[in-house]
């Protein structure tokens, strides 16, 4: 009676451990299903979170490169482009070294990346309007050397007008003469051709008008040479400096230049016997050689 009570309670306890067990497997069955299902959603975000990282070093590799290829003419832009360089390479060695899981460094390295971009795009501006700036001032001092060229060449063709100017006013203030002539007198005061009754000789001429020439006092001078070319002196010791020369002159006379045609007569006195043959008398002033004029004595 006891074995079979024992056996009764046996198969109780068996009927009413079956819907445990079956509820047991029932929860296994599912956070078995959950767990795979975690493993699967997380495996797959850290593939993800990969998959942004290596987009994001893409991206800022591809930064770097462009910071590379970027320069210009400008010490002080390329001082600014030297120290973006650096930050992004040591933004290429912290994305390496960070985990992709780690999100809040990912983010982090998103906004320096997107800062970085803008100041690229300001260097490329910048040194866009420096570039332009550059050309336009290149144009304008080409132009500014252009104008002082010209105005140089203006300078020296006026100067030289100037000059031509000059000199021809020089040559045109010059006092000339004309109607110069030798004249032989005798005792009676006539015209004279026999040297034997000559006494004195004149030279005659007349300074022309000129309206460029200064006026006031001129001395004329006067040399007188015999046939044999001997320079006739009257012992007043007239000289005058001719191109740096000093010359002995037979005669002078002052007379006072009004720019008007004035006639002038020099008397050569106290030359002692005068000779057959042809006498020559040349004019001259402290500017130059006025003229010649000669006379025959028989």
């Amino acid at each position: 009676m006891r074995i079979e009570r024992e056996e009764r309670e046996r198969k109780e306890r068996n009927k009413n451990l079956k819907p445990v067990m079956w509820v047991l497997a029932v929860i296994a069955v599912a956070l078995g299903a959950v767990l795979a299902y975690v493993w699967s959603s997380k495996s797959n975000l850290v593939k993800d979170l990969e998959i942004d990282k290596q987009q994001l070093t893409e991206q800022i590799i591809s930064l770097q490169g462009d910071y590379e290829s970027l320069s210009s003419d400008y010490d002080s832009v390329n001082a600014q482009l030297d120290s973006s360089k650096e930050e992004v390479a040591q933004l290429v060695e912290r994305i390496k070294k960070t985990e992709a899981t780690n999100r809040a460094k990912m983010r982090q390295y998103e906004k320096e990346l997107g800062t970085l971009r803008s100041i690229m795009r300001s260097y490329v501006k910048q040194i866009d309007s420096l570039n332009t700036l550059n050309k336009k001032l290149t144009v304008q001092v080409s132009n500014a050397r252009r104008e002082v060229a010209e105005a140089q060449s203006k300078n020296a063709e006026l100067a030289s007008q100037v000059s031509d100017l000059t000199n021809k006013v020089a040559v045109g203030s010059i006092i000339k003469a004309h109607s110069l002539s030798l004249v032989a007198y005798g005792a009676s005061g006539k015209v004279m051709d026999r040297s034997s009754r000559v006494t004195q000789m004149v030279v005659n001429l007349t300074l022309a008008e000129n309206d460029l020439a200064p006026t006031g006092p001129v001395r004329i001078y006067v040399r007188v040479k015999d046939p044999e070319g001997i320079l006739l002196m009257d012992g007043t010791g007239a000289s005058f400096t001719l191109d740096g020369e000093a010359l002995p002159a037979t005669a002078s006379r002052e007379i006072d230049y009004n720019g008007k045609d004035v006639d002038v007569s020099i008397y050569i006195n106290n030359t002692g016997e005068f000779t057959k043959g042809i006498y020559s008398a040349e004019v001259y002033t402290a500017s130059g050689r006025l003229g010649k004029a000669e006379t025959m004595l028989r």
